[in-house]
């Protein structure tokens, strides 16, 4: 399926001394064609105001509960949480329960409330403590389903483990769901199983359009959690105190030695990378995994595991930078899922700016260059040998 996002031709235009036609934002048609600004708050390119999903008084609730990376959250659990709100009714709440930092917009992806527990991350390993923070909410709200994502970063784990603790029923990998049943491939995804909606809900990613046609209350509830008195409670939570587990922390590797599938931050070179050198400082400066289109594998540049595309890797970065890549539709293919992606490129209308979050109009090589040269000034400032930033939650915050 394209998910690529199209352009109305129609919009208003303007032709450069190129001849390129480039769309103004905040424009509109005048009398004779001509463009007129707009006020910033002007109708016609203001996204419309949703509706609430629900005002009534709260019967029921479900719960959603997701860890946060980096103060949001990622295209699964919005996705997740989409789903509860999608099959909610007037009636029912729906809450969301954030393990980390939360900096979004809770109403926007469909919460009516949101519990922040900022004390969890996903570079801590506490499973025990989040299964108890879980068993708290749950026993503190008593919802007629929890949904997480199914996923492999902790939510999975920790639905599975809430289930078992509980002793509730629970569907995984869950890739169709209505308010009445859901259903998931089995036998090797040749054959399909559905059940009625069961205790916990682990859905599967892409199972659910993460837009939704309206908003939630979006109320931040302050709920404290403590560790050591939930764990001192039945239920979930007394077979969890007789187990010990120690964090042995995060082991660092190169991002060069990641493969690409695993990667959360990339930097690609096209065709229009001619100085591969200064590209492969430039990836180690930043901790990026290096990837490459076809052109550039084809004239030996790059081995061909580092191919992305239809014929190489698909890959779901949350920052993907592209250097001198047109963007052809093989290419584009195989970043289709890829969060947020940064191109920089000459041509200002090559097929990857449709696709790019923000588009870098410039020569691939110079910009490569600069970008080394400002991690080198910004060491040097600081007297460190440290990298220049988090690359990649700089990125998101830009395009967030």
């Amino acid at each position: 399926m394209n998910t690529l996002k199209r352009i109305d031709p129609r919009r208003p235009f303007t032709i450069t001394a190129e001849g390129l036609k480039r769309i103004t934002l905040g424009m509109t048609a005048g009398a004779a064609g001509s463009l007129e600004p707009v006020a910033a708050s002007a109708a016609a390119h203001r996204e419309q105001v949703k509706a609430r999903r629900t005002t009534a008084a709260p019967q029921r609730v479900v719960l959603v509960a997701a860890h946060a990376d980096r103060g949001a959250l990622d295209d699964h659990a919005r996705q997740t949480l989409a789903g509860a709100a999608l099959i909610a009714d007037t009636l029912t709440e729906v809450v969301l329960l954030v393990f980390g930092e939360f900096t979004g917009d809770a109403a926007a992806l469909g919460a009516d409330k949101l519990i922040e527990l900022p004390m969890f991350d996903r570079r801590r390993f506490a499973p025990l403590d989040e299964l108890n923070a879980l068993a708290a909410c749950v026993a503190a709200y008593a919802p007629v389903h929890v949904f997480l994502p199914d996923n492999a970063t902790g939510d999975g784990d920790l639905g599975r483990r809430y289930a078992a603790a509980a002793n509730a029923s629970v569907a995984t990998h869950v890739v169709e769901i209505d308010a009445t049943h859901v259903a998931s491939y089995v036998h090797a995804n040749t054959a399909f199983a559905a059940r009625s909606l069961p205790d916990v809900v682990l859905l599967a990613p892409n199972a659910v359009e993460p837009k939704l046609p309206f908003v939630g209350a979006g109320e931040r509830v302050v709920w404290r959690f403590d560790g050591a008195s939930a764990g001192a409670g039945g239920g979930a939570n007394a077979d969890a105190r007789k187990i010990t587990v120690r964090d042995l922390g995060i082991e660092e590797i190169d991002a060069a030695q990641l493969a690409l599938e695993e990667a959360d931050f990339i930097v690609s070179a096209g065709n229009g990378v001619s100085d591969v050198p200064a590209f492969e400082r430039l990836a180690a400066t930043l901790g990026a995994a290096i990837g490459a289109s076809r052109v550039a594998v084809d004239d030996g540049k790059f081995t061909r595991d580092k191919q992305i595309g239809a014929t190489g890797k698909t890959v779901e970065a949350s920052v993907y930078i592209a250097f001198g890549i047109s963007g052809a539709v093989q290419h584009l293919q195989g970043i289709k899922d890829c969060r947020h992606v940064i191109a920089v490129n000459l041509d200002a209308s090559a097929p990857i700016a449709k696709r790019a979050n923000l588009t870098v109009i410039a020569d691939a090589r110079e910009t490569i260059a600069a970008l080394n040269e400002a991690a080198a000034a910004a060491r040097h400032a600081r007297g460190t040998g440290a990298a220049l930033l988090n690359s990649s939650a700089v990125a998101e915050g830009a395009l967030a």
